[in-house]
């Protein structure tokens, strides 16, 4: 991680709300921006932000969300992301989330990743499947 990743620098991802954002149990005039997407674009954000400012070798992982999700934002929509980094601590590091529409403010809140090697994390990840498959085999 280089030293450029620390409390203040930001991210703005504008996204489009397509079908694929949005919830439909509501029926298609109720189509809005679903929460379980708006968490999955701060994520890819706060994300993009870290490999902006990361290593050869580095990506992270989401430990915890926690947004409010203010307003509903229509299909055809743009929603605003802005990630924000609040504090880095070793490899932690917590973001300062909102988004907003065309009209309203619709989220705020914070986000954590922790930043991963990815060769040793994959090594972990083999070693985890190992164990799993040999207790499955019992």
């Amino acid at each position: 991680m280089k030293e450029s990743l620390r409390p203040g620098v930001s991210l703005v991802n504008r996204i489009q709300v397509d079908r694929d954002r949005t919830i439909g149990f509501m029926g298609e005039e109720g189509r809005v921006y679903g929460t379980p997407y708006l968490v999955r674009d701060i994520e890819m954000t706060c994300r993009q932000l870290i490999l902006d400012h990361g290593d050869a070798g580095e990506d992270s992982v989401g430990t915890d969300v926690s947004i409010k999700h203010l307003a509903p934002t229509l299909l055809g929509m743009t929603a605003e992301i802005t990630a924000t980094v609040s504090a880095v601590e070793g490899r932690k590091v917590t973001f300062a989330v909102t988004a907003k529409d065309d009209l309203d403010q619709i989220c705020s809140g914070t986000h954590g990743r922790f930043v991963v090697d990815v060769g040793k994390t994959v090594e972990r990840l083999k070693a985890k499947a190992a164990k799993a498959a040999a207790a499955k085999a019992k």
